[in-house]
């Protein structure tokens, strides 16, 4: 005989693996702080790569203003200048990363604790259903 309510549980069950039960999974396999890390490290990344790129589009629209401007100012200053900048977004960006990612795990940890208590009450409902056979 089947059970309405094992159907209702496994197709719920079913429906999260093939969805967000991957992902969730993924993150799940990880420490908190190893996820969150890895996660920065390619923050930092791509922070750097965005900051680089924002950097050659700024000079390569005024090119012409920047290498006249360029024999008049101080180099060192300008470099300091620009690894202060550097330094604010990238910390910036990694200030977000780390609120964003540590929500993420949080959430995806939270989602598969309610799998794993299904799974644990499916398991339930089909040792009754034995239980139930034998007697």
């Amino acid at each position: 005989m089947i059970s309405e309510q094992r159907v209702k549980l496994m197709t719920r069950l079913a429906a999260y693996e093939s969805g967000e039960g991957k992902k969730n999974a993924s993150i799940g396999s990880y420490f908190r702080g190893d996820y969150i890390s890895l996660q920065l490290m390619k923050s930092i990344v791509s922070a750097t790569i965005a900051f680089v790129l924002v950097a050659v589009l700024f000079v390569m629209y005024d090119s012409e203003a920047f290498m006249q401007g360029l024999y008049e100012i101080d180099l060192m200053e300008y470099a300091k200048q620009i690894l202060f900048y550097y330094i604010g977004f990238v910390g910036l960006y990694s200030l977000i990363s780390y609120v964003i990612y540590s929500f993420r795990y949080r959430k995806a940890k939270r989602r598969l604790k309610v799998y794993f208590n299904n799974l644990r009450r499916l398991q339930v409902l089909y040792q009754r259903e034995r239980k139930d056979k034998t007697q």
